[in-house]
Parts: structure tokens; sequence; C-alpha cells
């Protein structure tokens, strides 16, 4: 029984995987994430750059594009650490705290992202159908209370399932199946009740992410509803062209979170190579897509960052 109760201290070292069955290839797997971790760090700190030195770029919806900048980064550094040092040293030991700590980042991150892409949706309906008072109504201080508001509403909903996991007790095999700390899987691993964790960890991310989905359709009904309702072929296509890249962003960050999901739920005979590598591009693919998405699909950033990179040069 004294073995029993040490497994639920702070004591406790889980086993971080790479991709199984594929450990041999390690080396040469890190090369494409080194390059994808390079890109998500670059773009996205030159977006945020931008945004920061151009005063064309003071404006609302280049304040929600550098808050999605920040969450890709902070999503794009959470699990840099544990996933390169398995790929390049073997590293697979992650401590207790250390995992929850990691896990509470990660999903802390990806629920900002969402609340960050619904902002968005809300700037572009507010631009298009009431663009006369579109600056009065985003005005920089509501923004910052936005912001604000975000962060906290992540925190408060995530901090209960993460501080719940150190009700558990682990008795039986350590080894995780990802190369960071993942909820569910840290769950399955537990030789308690996991059901309240489950309740709270469900009810967290479908009062998040689950809600934000909705409205944002909401939005983009309500966006489509007025695009049609424009008389001009020219202006309805202008109107609508200002929403493709928040449209690209957030097909990058549902489609892969929906995959996931599925491929957890129903392909348990899928080989485990295919839920380690679907797993860690959905926390990759964003970071890096968004930069690019937004680079080319936006003039605006797409001339400030020719601007600096011209700059540098000379």
């Amino acid at each position: 029984m004294p073995n029993f109760q040490n497994t639920t201290s702070t004591s406790i070292i889980f086993l971080l995987t790479g991709v199984p069955g594929l450990e041999a290839f390690h080396t040469w797997i890190s090369i494409p994430f080194c390059f994808l971790y390079i890109t998500a760090l670059s773009g996205n700190s030159l977006i945020l750059f931008a945004i920061v030195t151009q005063p064309s770029l003071h404006e609302p919806m280049y304040y929600f594009l550098s808050m999605l900048s920040t969450t890709d980064l902070g999503l794009s550094i959470s699990t840099l650490v544990t996933m390169l040092g398995i790929f390049w040293f073997n590293a697979r030991e992650i401590s207790f705290n250390a995992c929850l700590s990691q896990m509470f980042f990660i999903k802390l991150f990806t629920v900002m992202e969402s609340s960050v892409l619904l902002a968005m949706a809300f700037d572009r309906f507010v631009a298009i159908s009431n663009p006369l008072r579109y600056a009065t109504i985003l005005t920089d201080s509501r923004i910052a209370q936005i912001g604000v508001t975000i962060v906290i509403r992540g925190t408060l909903m995530l901090t209960p399932m993460v501080a719940l996991l150190k009700r558990l007790s682990f008795c039986r095999s350590h080894v995780l199946h990802h190369s960071y700390c993942f909820h569910p899987d840290v769950m399955k691993l537990s030789c308690t009740d996991t059901r309240i964790n489950n309740a709270v960890g469900l009810t967290a991310m479908i009062s998040t992410v689950g809600v934000d989905s909705i409205l944002i359709l909401l939005s983009y009904i309500l966006i489509i509803k007025t695009v049609l309702s424009i008389a001009s072929p020219e202006e309805r296509k202008k109107a609508f062209s200002t929403c493709i890249s928040h449209i690209g962003a957030v097909a990058i960050f549902y489609f892969p979170l929906i995959s996931l999901s599925f491929v957890h739920r129903f392909g348990k005979r899928a080989p485990a190579y295919v839920h380690t590598m679907i797993a860690n591009t959905y926390l990759l693919i964003p970071p890096v897509m968004n930069p690019i998405i937004y680079s080319v699909k936006t003039k605006q950033i797409r001339r400030a960052v020719i601007k600096i990179l011209y700059s540098k040069d000379m």
C-alpha cells in the first residue's frame, strides 16, 4: 500500500514517446519537425514585429492577428523542448509537475487560439455589417479587454481539469503515447476512477472550443447574409475577400483538432505512429500556416513583412 501511495506523489516520472516503431529514424524525422518549428517561430515573430513597428497596422484586425501570433508562438514553444529532446537525445523522462504544466499551457494556448479566432470573426462581422461604427465599436481599450478576457477564460476553465489529475493514482505503466503530455493519455494510465476528470475535461472543451466553433459559424452566417444584401457584385467580392485569411485560419485550426478526436475515438486499429504524427501535426500546422496565409492573402501584412526584410538587407 505505501508503494501505491507513492505513485500519486510529485516524484512520479512519465516516459514520453517519439514515433513508435520508427525510433531508429528519430534523427531523420527531427529534420522536418525542426523546419516546421523554425517556420512557426520565425513567421509568427515576424508578424508580431511588423504589427508592433508599423503604424499602418495599428488597427483592430491586426491587433487580433497579433494575439493569434502570440498564441501560436506559445503553442509551438510548449512542445518544442520535449519533442526535439526525444528526437535528438532520447530524453523521454518528464516529471509529474512538469507534465501537468506542459499540459496546461498546451490546452491554454489551444483554447486561447479558438477564442482569438472567435474575436476575429466578430471583427470581420462588425467591419462588413457596420463599417461606419467599426472604429467606435472596436476601440483599443475594448480590444485590450477582449485579450484579457480570453486569457482569464482559458485559465479559469482549464485549471480544474489539470488540477484534478493530482487526485489520480498511477499504478500501471508510466509510458505516455505522445511526445508531449496529452490529457487523455495521462488519464489512461490511472488506476483511479477518472469519470470526474473525463466530465470536467469534456465540459471545459465543449464550453470553450465547442461554443467558439458554433459562434464562429453563426458569425459567418450573418456575414454571408450581409454580403448578399450588398447590391454591387464588386463590393460583395471585396467584402468577402477580407474574410478569406480568417476562414483559412479557422480551417487549419479545427480540421486537425477534429481529425485527432476521430482518430482517438475510432482509429484504435490504426498503427501507433499514425496517432503520433496526427497529434504532432495538430499542434504544429496552425502556427506554421497562419503566418503564411496572412502574409499571402493580406496585402498590408505582406507589404509590412517585405518592408522589414528589405530594410534588414539594406
